[in-house]
């Protein structure tokens, strides 16, 4: 049976052109050219997804959006605009709405994201019946219909309980294959926030892409983008950021341990230059994940399998990266009272781990460092639930969430910034002492020897 498509758009255009595309690739398409007169089609037709433009004469794509979801909440909506904020894309998502994208449509993202949209109409319709049946049949065996319902929940809509199965070894040691495919979120997601360095109030559009897309970057009211790559960091000065021509990514390293935890490899990031600091953890970047959910695409990821021992040493501080079956992290911090001499070893592998052990652990400084970023101009975001604030040879601010938070933020950070290899490594890394700069430092020195090995 074809899949119905409701096209909610004043701009005649527009509509002819996704129309076309729809109807090529099998979609049966309907119109509509105005709030009233989609509320009208959508009762008659019954589409399976409405796409949705937000800016219409009369009744906005918001209050339409209210209406189709109270009429039928299990159908998908996916939202359409030229002039996309980070406000607006929270209050479609709090309405109900599956996705938001942003004109001018990219066909392959549209053409993917009605698909995902089926795919989760069809899992919501799964759970539902197998919720009737248990009404209906009340000496339906408990236990059997709860594995039941289990199996479905640890399906797409909640990837973190998947498991990868792993290749053999000899497959997955060759060039071009991995123990992962590649990865996207299942729907858009937003979150606010305040820029740690800034003090601005932010926020964060998290968007689904396709295979061999990458991580990107991009304001929320410019087309520029900034792609998540070595190559184009700007400054490791307190923090990661990244500048490509007018796009600004700043603090990124907190994001990207939570990408590169969770193996999401797609994905569009907007943002208003800098991403919040939150409670000064990764945290809330894990449960957004989490909620979003994670989608394997059939691509697989091309991993970095090092064949050889790499170093850096900057003064005292040094960092070396060995050939490994995984990536794993030694790290030995060094800091004056209450600090002092804290080790910890960490593998990368369980998603659940790392928001267990490493997630949580919060920025840290010195009142004089903070002090001296005020001068700057910077550090303005900094507050007494975001920061572990020391002074005196004390903690002044908070209890910790672990005796060894300083080191567990450290390695936090040296997750992210690893993830700007732009893929997955193998390797473990002895890291003494250091910081931003010198994960940046090794990594270009890694990225040297690979690309002379591969070119």
């Amino acid at each position: 049976m074809e899949n119905k498509i409701l096209i909610v758009d004043d701009e005649e255009r527009v509509v002819q052109s996704i129309a076309g595309v729809l109807e090529d690739e099998g979609f049966r398409v309907t119109r509509a050219r105005s709030g009233e007169e989609a509320i009208k089609v959508f009762q008659e037709e019954e589409p399976d997804v409405t796409l949705l433009d937000i800016w219409m004469p009369g009744m906005d794509g918001m209050e339409v959006l209210r209406r189709l979801k109270w009429i039928a909440p299990e159908r998908q909506v996916i939202m359409i605009s030229g002039h996309a904020t980070i406000s607006t894309a929270m209050t479609a998502v709090k309405l109900g709405a599956f996705d938001f994208i942003e004109k001018p449509l990219s066909l392959d993202v549209l053409l993917m994201t009605i698909r995902r949209a089926l795919d989760h109409q069809k899992e919501l319709l799964t759970v539902q019946r197998s919720e009737d049946i248990a009404t209906e049949d009340p000496l339906r065996d408990k236990k059997i219909f709860s594995k039941e319902v289990n199996q479905e929940l640890t399906g797409p809509l909640f990837p973190s309980l998947q498991k990868s199965i792993p290749l053999d070894k000899e497959t997955s040691k060759r060039k071009g294959t991995s123990l992962f495919p590649q990865r996207t979120l299942k729907q858009s997601m937003v979150l606010y926030g305040t820029g740690l360095h800034s003090g601005k109030k932010t926020g964060l559009l998290l968007q689904p892409l396709p295979p061999h897309s990458g991580i990107l970057f991009g304001n929320v009211s410019s087309e520029e983008v900034v792609p998540a790559h070595l190559d184009y960091v700007q400054t490791t000065e307190f923090a990661t950021s990244l500048k490509k021509g007018s796009a600004i990514a700043k603090t990124v390293e907190h994001l990207m341990a939570v990408l590169h935890a969770y193996h999401i490899t797609n994905l569009m990031i907007k943002m208003i230059e800098e991403i919040p600091i939150m409670d000064g953890s990764a945290l809330e970047f894990c449960k957004i994940v989490e909620e979003a959910g994670v989608e394997d695409q059939e691509e697989r990821v091309d991993e970095l399998v090092l064949d050889r021992r790499i170093e850096i040493v900057n003064k005292n501080k040094s960092m070396v990266i060995e050939p490994a079956e995984t990536f794993s992290i030694h790290f030995f911090l060094d800091y004056p009272p209450p600090i002092g001499q804290q080790t910890f070893d960490f593998e990368l592998g369980n998603e659940e781990v790392f928001r267990d052990q490493i997630a949580p652990a919060r920025t840290f400084g010195f009142l004089k460092d903070i002090e001296m970023l005020e001068k700057m101009g910077m550090g303005g975001g900094g507050r007494l639930h975001n920061f572990i604030l020391l002074e005196d040879g004390k903690i002044v601010n908070t209890e910790l969430r672990f005796p060894d938070e300083f080191v567990r933020h450290k390695i936090l950070d040296l997750i992210g910034d690893f993830y700007l290899l732009n893929r997955p490594v193998r390797g473990r890394v002895t890291a003494r002492l250091t910081g931003h700069t010198e994960n940046i430092a090794l990594m270009k020195k890694i990225q040297e020897v690979t690309k002379g090995k591969e070119g």
